[in-house]
């Protein structure tokens, strides 16, 4: 076989040759640039994760104090009134006074004295049942356990004297006059008014025109009759029209319209 020469053959050949060979040196330069292209492009696309503990550590003084504003405080406890549970405080048979019961006490003319709370409102009401020409006299007030005890020893040996037998006698005596610890008395807020010139504890008391007045305006300062003649068989101490209890203004006022002891208006409350 005769092989014919082309005279443009070789040179054709080296040109094809050449241009291939620099095709080569470029297509990796070309797939590099697409490569980091690509990686650029994946980086910027991911979100960057949250700074979470640069977030925590870092706060505006200005929030905090708007938040610290914002936030409502929390609503302060309701508590009683000392004074006012004190006022209230029921003494009877069944009621005996607290163990450790203190008061605090203000002298009084002849020796008396009464609770601190209730000084002012019976030293108004005495001036202005003497302003109206009357003469009201405390007669007594606060009494020790000692004073307590003389005197109900002394109602017992009165029934005795009478005949009755030692259950009998302090049963009766306990209707005139409390057994010491539970006397109202004992806690500084009782007094007991009578005329001065009619002097006597019975219920003749009741038509003074000291004791009269002291009925109809006695809640105006804040004291209540503790005894009425209605309500012997509830109080368990029979009809005093000379003895009072102090048990504030406003508690004196509901007491008075609605018709009812101590014993009851406690009892109301409790429900």
């Amino acid at each position: 076989m005769i092989h014919r020469f082309h005279p443009f053959g070789g040179a054709f050949a080296c040109a094809v040759l050449l241009l291939l060979a620099g095709c080569s040196t470029r297509l990796p330069l070309i797939r590099e640039e697409s490569s980091s292209s690509s990686s650029q492009q994946e980086e910027a696309s991911l979100p960057e994760p949250p700074l979470q503990e640069e977030v925590l550590a870092v706060s505006d003084p200005a929030e905090e104090e708007s938040s610290s504003e914002a936030a409502p405080e929390p609503p302060a406890e309701e508590t009683a009134d000392p004074s006012q549970l004190d006022l209230l405080l029921l003494v009877n048979a069944q009621n005996p006074l607290p163990e450790g019961y203190t008061v605090s006490l203000v002298p009084l003319d002849d020796g008396q004295a009464v609770a601190q709370e209730a000084v002012d409102d019976l030293r108004a009401m005495l001036a202005d049942a003497q302003a109206q020409g009357l003469s009201p006299l405390v007669c007594s007030s606060y009494r020790t356990q000692e004073k307590q005890q003389s005197l109900y020893d002394k109602q017992v040996q009165q029934w005795l004297d009478q005949g009755y037998g030692l259950e009998d006698a302090q049963r009766e005596a306990a209707r005139w006059v409390a057994i010491p610890g539970t006397s109202e008395h004992q806690t500084g807020l009782a007094v007991d008014i009578v005329s001065l010139y009619n002097q006597v504890l019975d219920h003749s008391q009741e038509t003074t025109e000291e004791q009269q007045w002291l009925m109809e305006h006695c809640w105006e300062y804040g004291f209540i009759l503790r005894y009425p003649q209605d309500k012997q068989e509830i109080t368990g101490i029979t009809y005093e029209p000379w003895h009072y209890r102090y048990v504030g203004r406003e508690t004196a006022a509901q007491i008075r319209d609605s018709g009812l002891c101590l014993e009851e208006y406690v009892a109301a409350l409790a429900e």
